[in-house]
């Protein structure tokens, strides 16, 4: 078996041609820049590109397949240079009734293993949004009908950033995934916890015990990719052996989370939108203290505190540690020059935060910002939590 390290949620912001996909990312985000990063900087040898259902795009994998460096494997996904498998995904909005009563919104993350499925998906998609060549456009689906849809191209679903208040499930959806999913919830083995939440926070839930936690990092930049990220145990990277790892099947498992400490997610606190200021009391409220107005958005912490059926943290025997991880630009002091010059000295990121020891990061940066990296690492810092669409702080 080998250990290898996987982000799971990655964005195209632009085609190569320059037409939109994600028009909240960077124009840099393409699928060739995508791979080239994963394999030249980042270290990840899995990554989910999950805007693949867009005609533009599946314009460019043909084209990213015609130049020698990639092709498809038998068990699903893309081989780049022999050390990167990309995994064909589209994330899709479905329209639910909200918890109260309203219209809600959640995101899906579906993954496919061929080419050929997800051209199948995207022309069925194609009849239940406005716009296929755009990434995450609302369907007119259900997740309940969604995950028969994507399961007709031997596709996977899995929930994405579960908790935060707008487009997810448990943020503005229902207070239980088994509610949407019904006799499907077996079906989905598997849910992405988002930025602002981590293991500790989403085992007081018992229905997702069960379930493989994931760690992504919903990359809208080539430099956030692998933010957040995955250790996963699997023979060879592929897209069945990632399925089976997330099954628990056959000794493959993810056998760690490393994400943000949640304090330094978008949404980790309730934010009121009338004055502008996180909220950080100790129950759940719904009315500003500050301000009086009732125009918030609610903090994952808070939604999970209302949610919650355990009292306490208990997570099952099977669950990998959660390892808190701060990205080298969330570092204060630490600029592109340094990040570039640790990128030419040791080349990828997964070096650097796991396994360069203080001496050899002073080698390269000197001995004040090799100390912040590895206080930061340690988790030797202060944290100013995040809300309402603004990220936390490292002090």
């Amino acid at each position: 078996m080998n250990e290898i390290f996987a982000d799971l949620h990655v964005h195209i912001g632009r085609s190569e041609a320059g037409k939109p996909i994600k028009i909240t990312a960077a124009r840099s985000l393409n699928f060739a820049n995508i791979a080239k990063e994963c394999y030249e900087r980042k270290g990840i040898q899995v990554v989910g590109i999950i805007d693949c259902a867009s005609p533009y795009v599946i314009e460019d994998i043909e084209k990213f397949l015609q130049t020698g460096e990639a092709y498809e494997i038998e068990e699903g996904g893309i081989i780049y240079k022999e050390k990167v498998c990309i995994l064909l995904g589209s994330e899709v909005e479905t329209s639910e009734i909200g918890r109260t009563g309203n219209k809600g919104a959640a995101h899906n993350l579906c993954f496919f293993p061929h080419l050929k499925d997800i051209k199948g998906f995207s022309q069925e998609l194609s009849h239940h949004v406005k716009n296929i060549t755009l990434s995450t456009q609302r369907s007119d689906l259900s997740g309940y009908a969604l995950i028969d849809i994507v399961e007709k191209y031997h596709g996977i679903l899995i929930p994405a950033h579960v908790f935060t208040p707008h487009k997810s499930y448990y943020g503005n959806c229902a207070d239980r995934l088994e509610e949407i999913f019904r006799e499907k919830f077996s079906k989905i083995f598997a849910i992405e916890l988002g930025l602002s939440a981590d293991t500790f926070l989403a085992d007081t839930i018992s229905e997702l015990e069960t379930k493989t936690f994931l760690t992504n990092s919903d990359a809208h930049s080539l430099p956030k990719i692998a933010r957040e990220y995955n250790k996963i145990q699997v023979e060879t990277i592929s897209f069945q052996e990632i399925v089976k790892a997330l099954k628990g099947e056959e000794g493959r498992k993810v056998v760690a989370n490393y994400g943000l400490d949640p304090k330094l997610g978008k949404y980790h606190r309730t934010y009121c939108d009338a004055c502008e200021s996180t909220i950080e009391t100790k129950e759940p409220v719904s009315i500003c203290p500050k301000c009086g107005s009732d125009k918030i958005t609610f903090g994952v912490l808070d939604r999970i505190e209302l949610i919650q059926d355990k009292k306490e943290t208990k997570s099952p025997k099977t669950r990998p540690p959660y390892i808190y991880q701060v990205p080298l630009q969330f570092i204060p002091g630490v600029g592109q020059k340094q990040i570039t010059k640790l990128l030419d000295h040791f080349g990828t990121e997964m070096t650097i935060l796991q396994k360069l020891s203080l001496d050899d990061i002073e080698a390269v940066v000197g001995k004040k910002i090799a100390n912040k990296i590895v206080e930061a690492r340690e988790g030797k810092i202060t944290i100013q939590a995040g809300g309402g669409g603004v990220y936390g702080k490292v002090k």
